[in-house]
């Protein structure tokens, strides 16, 4: 008992002395199970409160308190925040496009549409300035993960001091969920082991349905549950991950409502499309193609599509439009299979844009129909960047070709592909003048940071009852980075001095909830300077002037060659107030200005972590940086594995290596997969069929070389393995220095050579992109189509081995090897 009376005392006494919680709004009776109360904000998570009841020796004497729920503060709107990838102004129906969007369309007639709102030109980068509302340098991510240096601007890392969007309002009592692409989580932190910090779940996101790069396969996707691989494509004939995403986000808003229906969402929904692979249903590629939208070719595309958007307003009356570039083919100058070819690649593309909006539009009714549209913000933005440049010129049936240094491919590699684009058969791309002219009005594309192609998305907002002025058209300029602002302004919740007891950056967007009035229709924007900058490409916004340089080479040549010093670039002046799509250079006429302009450049780049410049690519490729598994030559795995990321894989280009795997075979026999990586689109598998060894190595879907049991003298190679253990070989020698050389290939068993041969060519800069290193299974696309998926292997593995020779290559191999990975990783856009 005296023990009991002391603990009471004690009990009583920390009641008396814990600090007083900081002013905050409590709904209910307090101490009550039923109890809320909304946060002053300044502090995440909020000191825990005193308890407010009594102790006493026994309980019939003492009074239960529960501390309150916390919840937002009351009126604070369910969010749903949208953002395609890879779509130019000119590529929506709502901003003059010729491809259908319905769903934004109307949207934009219940809300308003956004006509000088930007973007960092690159996906990633976009991704974090987003959901931080800071700077993409701010937070680590002024280039993408794959390239990141020891620079707090370049580091890939969002630090703790940055606390994102989804925590904000989890610890807030909202509900976050992100469905779709990440590429926001380290490279080198893919993997199962960890850390989960910068996951989404670290991130504040207490849900997460999605692929974890820039890009993925969407039949056959690179996908993950909160932390756990998922394959819900297996044995699905008609699965397309666009309208799984959609179905993931219905479900999971339907199952809040029904568990917590005065809860409010934030739903941060990201599609893949229409990034490459332009992967749209047969129904939609059919539905496209019947409208008949590119057959004039690109010139009357542009021309088309600027009168659209004079017609509708989301372009100013006396908007140039920009001249073609002289680099790029006039459209009559092409043969009549070229333009079979082209078209095909646009009707292929647009059908992903129409299928996505349309599967938008499904997620926005599901709202809806739960009675819940009136109090939801939703915000649209076609795209992350402008329209992706890097397809090559003819485009391609398989961007694997084009990541590698393939250019050019004949046309019969098209017209073999020409039903199928589109399908899985095919990871395809369009060329590069499509690009350019789903960036009407404006110049350049994608990657681009210094001018409006690269960064000018189309974005609309919805909100009833707040927005009064529906279909209005807003010209403020604003950027990515005042996403945040403007939804924790339309919550009513601040943005935290301090997270996990560490001091925050502030934010450094502002709010654009200004505008939704009509009365404020024609206010001058809030946001007066805004900086660009991506691989040296840089712009400068500042009251109505913008400074810029002109790229040296141009996305498409995707990393081949050189580039100049980043202070011979030459500069650029516009006066965008009366110049909207950067048509008059000013430059030569008015050199103090640029001066001007270009001293305030180095100025925010000094204050948001830009420096330093850098328009490298093989240096800042090969830096050293955080990794699982660099420098090593041997990887061992025992018994199944799967999933394992191309980052911690061991590399078989440009080099000798073995491939030793240790087996039992039951008495029933065994076949299956014994290790892969890549897929259908170029990678490798060594595995059993019918019993025998077989080894496969995929060029890229143009050839494939295939080592098999049953080809040696001895009557036994011809027929299954014998019950029993056994030990298969690949062995590689790999004919450098040089890149992509020849080798001479052997498969062996039990010490006996099985196959012999030489391979012409190998894959010389990347093996694969969204698949993964499986042993015991295949998680993804087969490497040929002589077995089914998972093909699971039927015996036991007791032990995979790889060595790996060093790199094959001179310096100069080297620093194109780099260059054409950098232009792979995200052109360097991924």
């Amino acid at each position: 008992m005296y023990v009991l009376r002391s603990l009471v005392a004690l009990l009583s006494a920390l009641a008396l002395v814990a600090p007083p919680a900081a002013a905050q709004q409590v709904y209910g009776t307090p101490g009550s199970p039923s109890a809320t109360m909304s946060l002053p904000g300044n502090e995440l998570p909020p000191p825990p409160p005193a308890f407010g009841g009594v102790i006493k020796e026994e309980a019939k004497d003492s009074k239960p308190w529960w501390p309150p729920q916390i919840v937002p503060p009351k009126g604070a709107p369910n969010v749903l925040l949208i953002m395609t990838d890879d779509q130019g102004y000119g590529v929506s129906s709502t901003f003059g496009g010729v491809i259908p969007t319905p769903a934004m369309d109307k949207l934009a007639k219940a809300g308003l549409r956004y006509t000088q709102f930007h973007s960092t030109a690159l996906c990633s980068p976009t991704r974090a300035a987003i959901i931080t509302g800071r700077n993409h340098h701010s937070v680590g991510f002024g280039v993408i993960g794959e390239m990141a240096t020891g620079y707090p601007g370049y580091d890939s890392i969002i630090g703790t001091d940055s606390a994102t969007i989804g925590r904000i309002l989890s610890d807030n009592g909202y509900a976050t969920s992100w469905f779709g692409k990440n590429h926001n989580t380290p490279s080198f932190q893919y993997s199962a082991a960890g850390p989960f910090d910068q996951w989404p779940s670290g991130m504040g996101f207490q849900y997460f349905y999605g692929f974890m790069g820039g890009e993925s396969d969407q039949w056959q996707p690179y996908l993950f549950r909160d932390h756990t691989p998922v394959y819900p494509w297996v044995g699905r004939k008609d699965y397309n991950l666009i309208t799984d995403m959609a179905d993931d986000a219905i479900r999971y808003m339907k199952e809040l409502n029904a568990s917590a229906p005065e809860k409010p969402f934030f739903v941060y929904y990201v599609p893949g499309a229409t990034h490459d692979p332009h992967q749209p249903t047969k129904e939609w590629i059919d539905k496209i193609s019947r409208m008949h939208l590119f057959d004039q070719g690109w010139e009357k595309l542009r021309e088309q599509i600027f009168a659209n958007q004079k017609r509708l307003g989301v372009i100013p009356p006396n908007t140039q439009l920009t001249p073609w570039p002289d680099d790029l083919p006039k459209w009559d100058s092409l043969s009549a299979v070229k333009k079979k070819i082209l078209i095909r690649e646009a009707d292929v593309f647009a059908a992903y844009a129409a299928y996505a909006d349309h599967e938008i539009g499904r997620v926005i009714q599901a709202v809806e129909d739960m009675g819940k549209l009136d109090n939801t913000l939703i915000i649209y933005i076609s795209g992350d960047n402008g329209t992706s440049s890097e397809g090559t010129m003819m485009g391609t049936p398989n961007w694997m070709t084009a990541a590698n240094g393939i250019l050019e491919l004949p046309e019969v590699e098209y017209l073999r592909f020409y039903e199928s684009w589109g399908s899985d058969q095919t990871y395809p791309h369009m060329g590069v003048p499509w690009a350019w002219a789903f960036d009407t009005p404006f110049k350049w594309t994608k990657q681009v940071a210094s001018h409006f192609g690269g960064t000018r998305q189309g974005m609309v907002v919805s909100w009833p009852g707040h927005v009064d002025e529906p279909g209005g058209i807003r010209t403020q300029f604003h950027h990515v980075i005042d996403i945040v602002p403007t939804i924790l302004d339309a919550a009513g919740i601040k943005a935290p001095d301090v997270v996990d007891g560490i001091k925050q950056k502030p934010i450094e967007g502002v709010s654009m909830a200004y505008t939704f009035a009509k009365a404020n229709a024609n206010a001058k924007s809030k946001r007066d300077t805004q900086y660009f900058e991506m691989f040296a490409n840089r712009g400068i916004y500042h009251d109505g002037w913008y400074a810029c340089t002109t790229p040296p080479e141009p996305p498409w040549a995707l990393g081949t060659k050189p580039l100049p010093p980043v202070n011979d670039y030459k500069w650029e002046l516009y006066n965008i107030a009366d110049d909207y799509s950067q048509a008059n250079d000013l430059a030569a006429k008015n050199p103090d200005k640029l001066k001007e302009m270009q001293a305030l450049f180095l100025a925010e780049a000094a204050k948001y972590q830009v420096l330093p410049l850098d328009n490298s690519i093989l240096p800042r490729l090969l830096t050293p940086r955080p990794s699982a598994t660099a420098g090593k030559t041997v990887f061992t795995y025992q018994g199944e594995n799967v999933g394992i990321p191309v980052g911690n894989a061991p590399s078989l280009l440009n080099r000798d290596y073995t491939i030793t795997a240790e087996i039992a075979i039951p008495k029933e026999g065994a076949e299956g997969m014994i290790a892969t990586m890549g897929g259908r689109f170029g990678g490798y598998g060594l595995y059993l069929q019918k019993g025998k060894p077989v080894f496969v190595y995929n060029l890229l879907n143009l050839k494939r070389y295939r080592f098999e049991g049953g080809v040696g003298a001895d009557d036994w190679l011809g027929r299954s393995l014998k019950p029993g253990k056994h030990t298969i070989v690949f062995d590689f020698k790999y004919d450098g220095p040089g890149l992509g050389k020849s080798g001479t290939g052997v498969l062996s068993v039990d010490g006996k050579v099985v196959s012999k041969q030489t391979m012409d060519h190998t894959i010389p800069f990347i093996m694969a992109l969204d698949e993964s290193l499986d042993i015991g299974m295949d998680t993804r696309t087969p490497v040929d189509e002589s077995y089914k998926l998972p093909f699971k292997f039927g015996g036991t593995i007791d032990k995979v081995t790889y060595r790996l020779g060093p790199e094959q290559m001179t310096a100069e191999d080297r620093e194109t090897m780099q260059r054409a990975v950098s232009a792979a990783l995200d052109s360097p856009t991924r």
